[in-house]
């Protein structure tokens, strides 16, 4: 098995256990991730990590024909995050893996 096998069947795993939901327009079914959000103060020890807008990262094998413009909402409980946002842009992340950048729908 080669080392991208083993890191996309580690993600599928990760997934499974502690990942989140998004249903975005115009993707068929629902896509796996993690959500961050930003106003839940994400601290390391006591260094403000400094991120700004909710981002939901996702396997780069889940990206395909995800573009800014869309609506996507979050399968959370609103205080965790939850709720329907507008895709702003997609950044690559790192390893395999692609950041949504979010903004609160109104």
């Amino acid at each position: 098995m080669s080392f991208r096998d083993r890191m996309s069947l580690m993600d599928a795993r990760l997934l499974d256990a502690l990942g989140d939901e998004a249903v975005i327009e115009g993707i068929a079914q629902p896509v796996p991730g993690f959500l961050a959000a930003p106003w839940l103060r994400p601290k390391l020890g006591q260094i403000n990590t400094g991120m700004r807008e909710p981002r939901f990262e996702i396997r780069v094998s889940d990206a395909a024909g995800i573009t800014p413009g869309r609506q996507v909402s979050i399968d959370l409980p609103a205080q965790d995050g939850g709720g329907n946002y507008d895709l702003v842009r997609v950044d690559p992340a790192q390893a395999g893996w692609v950041a949504l950048v979010l903004r609160a729908r109104p």
